[in-house]
């Protein structure tokens, strides 16, 4: 599935990564607690999230992410914005909750990340 189909599933605010927006994904984890998340392998995944802290760019970046979902209508900061521009990481914003916004994408075809 596309970026671009992801953003339009969750009725998502684009925040940066434009030029991404045609990269695939085949996998999704959702988390606010990153430590769970670099438990995860890293295939081409999305972080579905509502904790906004630059950390989740970081541990994105770490896994190899290439998306970052975050739900609630969270705040980003425009420093979280910038790291993520750096290190090519599609943000997104979504009014949904993550539980919402998961079923959404599992219904639409996307899987789970493999646990390592």
């Amino acid at each position: 599935m596309k970026i671009r189909e992801i953003k339009e599933i969750l009725g998502a605010e684009l925040l940066c990564g434009e030029d991404a927006l045609e990269k695939d994904v085949f996998s999704a984890c959702c988390s606010d607690m990153m430590s769970d998340v670099l438990a995860y392998v890293k295939d081409q995944g999305v972080l579905i999230t509502g904790l906004v802290n630059p950390q989740v760019i970081r541990t994105a970046n770490m896994m190899d992410m290439v998306c970052v979902v975050f739900v609630r209508n969270k705040t980003v900061t425009d420093d979280m914005i910038e790291l993520a521009k750096e290190s090519g990481i599609v943000v997104m914003r979504s009014s949904l909750r993550a539980f919402e916004a998961c079923g959404l994408l599992y219904s639409a075809g996307i899987s789970k990340v493999s646990e390592a």
